[in-house]
Parts: structure tokens; C-alpha cells; sequence
């Protein structure tokens, strides 16, 4: 992932001690280079200290900006004294990006009119003309807070995180594979609701993929690298050439569906064709998927997917859909979360096993070659799903940990065991929310990021779970 960049503006008012803003334009730029990220600012000559005061002032940094228009994720909107909302609306209205409202602290000894700033009632001031403009913006704890702290580095990062999400969420692509599984009302999706929110949905009919497989070749040079790539993925060393081959063709035209349509994340029709017809069973090509930062759900869990998107967006890391599938002996604050092998490597504890999928091969053995087994290892992680129910997207958020707890050997796919706070009072907001038996994890805690872009910035109705 590249670096988030962020646009620096900084607002003033004449009769406050402009000099300010001078160091504080040093002092943010430090401030974002030491955090990791980029930044971009207008030249200081540009407007008085190369701030923003009055309307014209707003207007030559609202061009400056337009001139910069795909350079950057975010604007941080600093406040070096008390500023002028005339300015600072005129200069980003028209952002189109998350906007973080950052005010300076006074400091004790430095309170007569040379040094004192006010910028933490001049917050106020400027957040409630953005509120009546319904311009969206980001305000964090605490409220007055120097570039230089601690506590900024953390507002940095989560706000980095809000700018990913926002801006990979607001349009893409999702290729959707086959149709929705029979068995499975759970996953069941509007298409135009979704649309509203920029998640535009590719429909693909499973059969078109089954023709393409079957009239491959198996000397296609796309197909010979595909198998090299699959092997050097994971322990392919149980499974039969012939169905090897069958995964790696699917793959290709799994690939060649991306590329051509500019997916940027796919669900997939999983069962019980694939098996039944092919003889495979593709978990692991979801898996490999995954570990490549594109997002691929199973069971045609379309929602699932765009919940994954969020989290990877946001951690930069990759995301997966689980079953909550098992409890976890006597221990109510534990679940054993679980899928058939569509977990990023990246997620566990080491390199699966490709085997043949127990529940196909029950009934129909030799049907099943795909699922790629293993266990989850631990990290702190936040779990989410949304649904779409009268024209609405409504999505809950919440965090816990996957923990080292062993599941024994006969456990079968690729599972790990959860702790969570309060789980059962979760679980029956989750079931009397009419939320499915899926839930996507993502690595790291990003509650608080997920849900500012959520509602701040993407109009998704968010549902709390936590109390």
C-alpha cells in the first residue's frame, strides 16, 4: 500500500497572534512524516503565512487544492488560534475527502494575548458552520491536542485508517459468481441498495465459468504458472494432478474476471456444482485470493465481502469470513470461529494442507480436493457484517482476539478460537438483528475507524452490538 497522504491546511484570524501558525505549520508537517504518512501544503507566500482567514483566501487554497485533486487520502484542517470559519469553509467544501479538525492546546505561562491561541473554543466555531454547510468532518480525543504528542500520532493513524476506508468504499467493484447458494437465504443481498452506496455488483453466471474450465487446456502457459504459483502457495502434495489442474484453471478465470471488469473484490458460488461437476472444491483459491489483498468470500456472502474490504482497506492486512460455528467447552467469552480453507496464509499459524473437503467427500469421494487446511493464529481482531434490508445498508462493528487455544487435530478446515467480551449478549443482538451465520475478521482493533467512516462519511446505518 502506498502512503496516505494528507492535505495540510491551516486556518487564521487577523487579530489573533498569527506568527502561530508559522510553527505550526513546521510542527504538522513533523508530525505527519514521523507518523509514516505523506503530506502536501500550499506555499507560504501563497496567503498570509499560507493560511486561510477570508473568503478569498479559502478560494486560492479550494483551487490549490482542486489543482491537487488524486494526490491526497485527507485533509487535516489545523487550528493554530482561534480561526475564521469563513475561510476554512470556502477552502474545503468542495474536499471530497475525510477531514480532520485539529486544534492546538494552550499552555500554562503562555496565556497573555501574545501567546494565548483560543483555538479550543474556535473549534466550536468551526465544526458548527461545517455541520450547517453539511460538510462531513472527524473530531477526536482529546479535544485541543499538539501535533507533536503521543496522543496525535494515534489520531493520525486511526484517521489514516478513515481515509483508506472511505475512499476505496465510495465506488467499487464487486464480481459476484454464480447464484446465491439454494440452501442459504442468510446471504441474501439488494442489489440497488447497495448501488446507492457506491458498490456497484458484476453478476457472473457459474455455468459460463464451468464452460471456460472445461475448454482450457492443460499446457495454457496460464494455467502451468498458475499451478507453480498454487504449490508455492501452500502444501499441494496430497492432492491429484487432474484436480490440481481443474483449481488452477479456475483460478485464471477467476483472474481474468477481475482484470476485465476492474474487480476489486468477488463471492463465489461455492458449492455444490464446483464438487459435483469439476470435482474440487475451491477454498483455496479464496485463500490465495485473500493473501493477494483481494477480497473473496465464499457461499456467495456478498455482504461479507464488502466488510472484509473495510477491514483490509483500513489495516492493510488481509481479512476473512468465518462461521460462528462452535462453542468453546464451558467458556462463554469464547467461540470456535471457523471456515473450509478460505483464510489468508497471512492469518495462520503456518502453511496449510490442501485436502480433500470431508463433508463432499462423505458422500462422494473424490469430489472435494480444495480445502486448505490449518488454524488461525492469534491477533487482536475486529469483527463485522452488514446486511441490506429496505434499501438500507445497516453494518455492526465490534473487536476481540483470536487467541493460541488448540482445537484438536480432528477439527477439520481452517479454524481459531475467539475471545470476545460479553459474547452472548452480542450473539443475541447479532441474532435479533436478523444478522447471518457469517461474520468477516480483520486484523488489528479498528472499531472506532470503521464506524467514523461508516456513518460520518458513507451514510451506512450502524448498529452497535457493544451495549
Amino acid at each position: 500500500m502506498r502512503k496516505t497522504t494528507f492535505a495540510l491546511c491551516f486556518g487564521n484570524r487577523g487579530f489573533m497572534p498569527g506568527e502561530l501558525i508559522l510553527g505550526a505549520r513546521d510542527e504538522m508537517v513533523k508530525a505527519v512524516t514521523d507518523a509514516g504518512f505523506d503530506y502536501i501544503i500550499m506555499d507560504e507566500e501563497a496567503t498570509r503565512y499560507g493560511a486561510v482567514e477570508t473568503r478569498q483566501e479559502g478560494r486560492i487554497y479550494a483551487q490549490w487544492l482542486k489543482q491537487q485533486e488524486g494526490q491526497y487520502d485527507g485533509v487535516i484542517f489545523c487550528m493554530p488560534i482561534f480561526v475564521d470559519e469563513n475561510g476554512a469553509i470556502t477552502a474545503l467544501q468542495d474536499a471530497g475527502v475525510p477531514i480532520l479538525m485539529q486544534a492546538y492546546p494552550d499552555e500554562i505561562g503562555k496565556m497573555d494575548f501574545k501567546y494565548r491561541r483560543d483555538a479550543y473554543c474556535g473549534k466550536f466555531s468551526v465544526t458548527d458552520v461545517f455541520s450547517q454547510y453539511r460538510v462531513p468532518f472527524t473530531v477526536m480525543k482529546p479535544h485541543v491536542v499538539h501535533p507533536l504528542s503521543v496522543d496525535f500520532a494515534e489520531n493520525l493513524r486511526e484517521f489514516a485508517m478513515v481515509c483508506r476506508v472511505v475512499n476505496g468504499m465510495k465506488r467499487f467493484n464487486v464480481g459476484c459468481i454464480g447464484a446465491r447458494t439454494t440452501a442459504f437465504k442468510t446471504v441474501r443481498f439488494d442489489e440497488i441498495a447497495l448501488q446507492k452506496h457506491g458498490i456497484n455488483v458484476e453478476s457472473f453466471d457459474l455455468s459460463e465459468l464451468i464452460y471456460l474450465v472445461q475448454k482450457m487446456e492443460d499446457d495454457d502457459q496460464k494455467v502451468i504458472h498458475k499451478v507453480a504459483r498454487l504449490e508455492s502457495y501452500t502444501n499441494f502434495s496430497l492432492v491429484p494432478l487432474k484436480n490440481k489442474l481443474i483449481l488452477a484453471k479456475i483460478s485464471v478465470v477467476i483472474d481474468d474476471y477481475i482484470e476485465k471488469y476492474n474487480l476489486d473484490a468477488i463471492t463465489l458460488r461455492c458449492w455444490n456444482e464446483l464438487e459435483t461437476i469439476l470435482r474440487v472444491c475451491p477454498c483455496v483459491l479464496l485463500s490465495e485470493l485473500n493473501d493477494r489483498g483481494i477480497v473473496a468470500s465464499c457461499e456467495i456472502d456478498l455482504c461479507s465481502a464488502i466488510t472484509m474490504r473495510a477491514m483490509n482497506l483500513a489495516s492493510g492486512e488481509p481479512t476473512t469470513v468465518l462461521d460462528w460455528n462452535n462453542n468453546y467447552g464451558e467458556d462463554e467469552n469464547k467461540v470456535i470461529l471457523f471456515h473450509c480453507g478460505p483464510v489468508a496464509q497471512t492469518l495462520m499459524t503456518g502453511e496449510g494442507t490442501v485436502t480433500e473437503h470431508k463433508m463432499f467427500a462423505k458422500d462422494d469421494p473424490g469430489s472435494g480436493w480444495g480445502s486448505n487446511e490449518g488454524r488461525i493464529k492469534a491477533f487482536p481482531m475486529t469483527f463485522s457484517n452488514c446486511k441490506t434490508e429496505d434499501g438500507k445498508l445497516t453494518v455492526y462493528v465490534s473487536e476481540g482476539n483470536m487467541t493460541d487455544d488448540s482445537i484438536e487435530d480432528g477439527f477439520f478446515g481452517c479454524a481459531g478460537v475467539a475471545e470476545i467480551p460479553q459474547l452472548q449478549d452480542k450473539l443475541i443482538r447479532l441474532a435479533r438483528g436478523g444478522f447471518k451465520h457469517h461474520t468477516s475478521i480483520g486484523v488489528g482493533h479498528m472499531k472506532w475507524a470503521l464506524e467514523e467512516a461508516f456513518k460520518t462519511y458513507l451514510n451506512y446505518d450502524v448498529v452497535s452490538i457493544d451495549y
